[in-house]
């Protein structure tokens, strides 16, 4: 599927999402869940990736930062 291209080992927490941000860092920020409000990013691991076009980075289980092509096209539509 993806091939790792950090190797962080980010421990996950609850109640927090993981994301690469634009500058190629591991980011955490905590969820929204009903009238709590969430945000407030912060950097858990400087990785320094270069972005790639047509790939999608994400952390995995193991909480390194993997990348995939992503898919493109899909059925054509008909006239």
């Amino acid at each position: 599927m993806g091939k790792m291209v950090c190797k962080c080992g980010i421990k996950r927490k609850k109640g927090y999402l993981y994301f690469v941000g634009k500058n190629g860092c591991a980011y955490e920020t905590k969820m929204a869940r009903g009238a709590k409000k969430g945000g407030g990013r912060k950097i858990v691991h400087k990785c320094n990736i270069k972005r790639k076009k047509g790939h999608l980075y994400y952390i995995d289980k193991k909480g390194n930062v993997s990348e995939a092509k992503m898919q493109r096209g899909g059925k054509k539509k008909r006239r």
